[in-house]
C-alpha cells in the first residue's frame, strides 16, 4: 500500500482505535507541550510538539532508512494539518 494512503489510514481512519489505547492524539499533544514547557522553562506550543515529532522521525531516518520513520513523519504531518485546520476554524 502507498505510504500516503497508510498515513491517512493511521491519521484519519483509525482515530477511534488509537483513542481507546492512548486517548485523543490532539489532547495528548497539548499535554505533552505543557509538560515540555514546564521542563524547559520555555513556551512550547502544541504545534511545536507536532513539529518536534516530525523532526525526530526525519532525524532517525537520516541514520538508516526504515519505512516506519517516513510513515510516522507523514502521519504526524497529516495530524498537524488537522490540528491547524481544527483550531483555525474554531476562532
Amino acid at each position: 500500500m502507498n505510504i500516503l494512503k497508510r498515513a491517512d489510514e493511521i491519521t484519519n481512519q483509525r482515530s477511534e482505535e488509537k483513542e481507546r489505547m492512548y486517548g485523543p492524539f490532539e489532547e495528548s499533544m497539548g499535554k505533552a507541550a505543557q509538560m515540555a514547557s514546564l521542563m524547559t522553562g520555555k513556551e512550547i506550543s502544541t504545534k511545536d510538539m507536532y513539529m518536534c515529532l516530525v523532526a525526530l522521525k526525519l532525524s532517525r531516518e537520516s541514520y538508516a532508512h526504515k519505512e516506519d520513520n517516513l510513515l510516522d513523519a507523514v502521519a504526524y504531518i497529516g495530524s498537524l494539518n488537522n490540528f491547524i485546520n481544527n483550531n483555525t476554524t474554531k476562532k
